[in-house]
C-alpha cells in the first residue's frame, strides 16, 4: 500500500532532513520533487496543488526555517497536510435512531462490491448487530448465489429471489422482512455496470427514494486511479452518496484515488479494503494512513489487530510461559496461526515505524506458514514440547509425514532455539540487548 509513493517521499525527506539550515529555496526545491511525486502517483491535479500551495505556506514561516529542525518540521506539516487530504478523522456508519439502518451499497462491477457487503456485515455481527444482506443485484446472474454463500460462510441470513427482476419491490421487502425478523442492519448490494449509463442510475435512483437508506455507500476500486475518483464524482452528483468505500488498497502501490477522492467529491472514506479474504475491511483512519505513506508505520492498527487476535487471558498465559522459559513448538505453532489470522506478515511489520524499508528485500510466502505448521504437526507431543530428542531417524520421519526435507526441519529447529536463547535473554534483562543480524522470526519464511 502507498509503496512507490512513501519510497518517493522518504528520500526527499532524508536530503532535507540532513540539512542543519534550510532555506525557501530549500523549500520549494522539495516542493517540487513532492508535486512530481504526487502526479506520478496518479494523484488529481488540483489535489496536488492545493497540496503543495498549503504546505508552502506553512513550510516557509520563520519559526520553522529557523527552529532546530527544520526538516523534520516540514515533515510534521507534510504529515497534517496529507491527514487534512485524506479526511482529517474517521468518519463512521450512522446508525439509525429506529431500526433497521439501511445501507445501500453501490458501484461499478468488478469493484468488490458483493464480498464488501458481506465484510461489512461481518463487522457489524461482530459488534453485536444482528444483519442482513440482501441480494438486490438483479443483473449479474451469479451476484446471488456469491452472496448466499458468502452469508452461510458468517452465519448472516441473505434475503433473495430468483423468479422476481424488479430491485425496488426486493429491496422493500427486504426492509419489511427485517422488521419481522429483528433484524436492525440491512445492507442492500445493489447492481453494477461495467460503465455508468442512464438505467443505472435510474434503478439506484428508485432504490433509494424507495427503502430511504441511512447510509450510501460507494465501493470504489483504488487500483484503477483517477477513474476511480471520476466514477465517485459522478454517482455523488446523480445519486448522492454518504461515503466510500476503496478496495484493493493492498495491491495499490501509487494511492492516487485515495489521496483524491475525498477532495473531488467532499464525501469521507469510511472503510478500506486490504485483501482478499473476508475479515480484511477496516476503518480508514486518516492519520494512520499518513503515517503509513511517510514511513512511520501504524502502531495503533497493529495493536487493535492484535486485541482481536488476542484475549487477555491467553496473552498473560502466554507471558507467563515466555518468562518460565517454556514456551514449546506447539506454542509456536498456535502463535503463528494467530499471526496469519491477522494479515500478511509484510503488512504486519510495516505497521512498525522504521521496520519498512528494514525488510523491502524480505518476502514471506503464505505456503511457509504451512510449511512450517505442516512439520510441528507431524511430531508427536514428546518432540514438540523436547525436540532435544530429535535424532536422525526421527527427523526423516517427520519430513516424510510432512511433505518437506531434512534440511527443513534442521532449519525450524535452529532458528526455535535462537528463538528460546533471545527470550533468555530478555528475561535477564541485560542491557543494550540488540537483535542479531537475520532476526529468526524472519529467518523462519527464508
Amino acid at each position: 500500500m502507498f509503496e512507490t509513493l512513501s519510497e518517493r517521499l522518504e528520500a526527499i525527506f532524508t536530503r532535507l532532513k540532513s540539512r542543519g539550515f534550510l532555506k525557501e529555496e530549500d523549500v520549494d526545491t522539495a516542493l517540487k520533487e513532492i508535486r512530481m511525486a504526487l502526479l506520478e502517483a496518479d494523484v488529481n491535479y488540483q489535489v496536488v496543488k492545493q497540496f503543495t500551495e498549503s504546505v508552502r505556506q506553512r513550510a516557509i514561516g520563520k519559526e520553522v526555517l529557523e527552529s532546530l529542525s527544520p526538516g523534520q518540521q516540514v515533515v510534521k506539516i507534510v504529515h497534517d497536510a496529507l491527514c487534512e487530504t485524506l479526511g482529517s478523522q474517521n468518519t463512521k456508519i450512522q446508525l439509525s435512531p429506529n431500526p433497521p439502518t439501511v445501507i445501500m451499497m453501490m458501484g461499478l462491477q468488478g469493484s468488490g462490491k458483493t464480498t464488501t457487503s458481506a465484510k461489512l456485515a461481518r463487522i457489524f455481527k461482530k459488534e453485536g448487530r444482528r444483519p442482513m444482506l440482501v441480494a438486490a443485484d438483479l443483473q449479474r446472474p451469479a451476484a446471488i448465489d456469491q452472496l448466499i454463500t458468502l452469508g452461510k460462510l458468517l452465519d448472516i441470513p441473505v434475503f433473495y429471489s430468483k423468479e422476481t427482476k424488479d430491485p425496488v419491490g426486493l429491496s422493500m421487502e427486504a426492509v419489511k422482512a427485517s422488521k419481522t425478523e429483528g433484524r436492525d442492519i440491512v445492507i442492500l448490494d445493489t447492481a453494477g455496470r461495467l460503465h455508468i449509463d442512464e438505467d443505472l442510475m435510474r434503478q439506484l435512483q428508485a432504490i433509494k427514494e424507495a427503502t430511504q437508506p441511512k447510509e450510501v455507500l460507494l465501493v470504489a476500486d483504488a487500483m484503477t486511479g483517477q477513474d476511480a475518483v471520476n466514477m465517485a464524482k459522478a454517482f455523488n452528483e446523480k445519486i448522492g452518496i454518504d461515503g466510500i468505500i476503496l478496495t484493493k488498497m493492498d495491491g495499490d502501490a501509487r494511492g492516487g484515488a485515495a489521496l483524491s477522492i475525498r477532495h473531488v467529491t467532499g464525501k469521507p472514506i469510511k472503510f478500506i479494503g486490504t485483501g482478499e479474504k473476508i475479515d480484511m475491511l477496516e476503518p480508514f483512519h486518516p492519520d494512520r494512513i499518513a503515517a503509513r505513506i511517510l514511513g512511520m508505520g501504524d502502531v495503533l492498527s497493529l495493536i487493535e489487530k492484535a486485541q482481536q487476535s488476542y484475549d487477555a487471558k491467553e496473552a498473560e498465559r502466554l507471558q507467563k510461559k515466555l518468562l518460565q522459559e517454556e514456551f514449546t513448538l506447539e506454542d509456536l505453532r498456535d502463535q503463528l496461526k494467530k499471526i496469519r489470522s491477522m494479515g500478511p506478515i509484510e503488512n504486519l511489520l510495516n505497521m512498525i515505524p522504521g521496520m519498512g524499508k528494514a525488510i523491502k528485500d524480505v518476502k514471506v510466502e503464505e505456503k511457509e506458514f504451512v510449511k512450517i505448521e505442516a512439520i510441528i504437526n507431524s511430531m508427536t507431543p514428546e518432540e514438540r514440547r523436547n525436540p532435544n530428542i530429535l535424532n536422525g531417524s526421527r527427523r526423516r520421519r517427520i519430513a516424510i509425514g510432512s511433505g518437506t526435507s531434512v534440511a527443513d526441519i534442521n532449519r525450524l529447529i535452529k532458528q526455535y532455539l535462537e528463538m528460546k536463547k533471545m527470550l533468555k535473554v530478555f528475561k535477564g534483562g541485560k542491557k543494550g540487548f540488540k537483535l542479531p543480524k537475520g532476526f529468526p522470526m524472519f529467518n523462519l519464511f527464508n
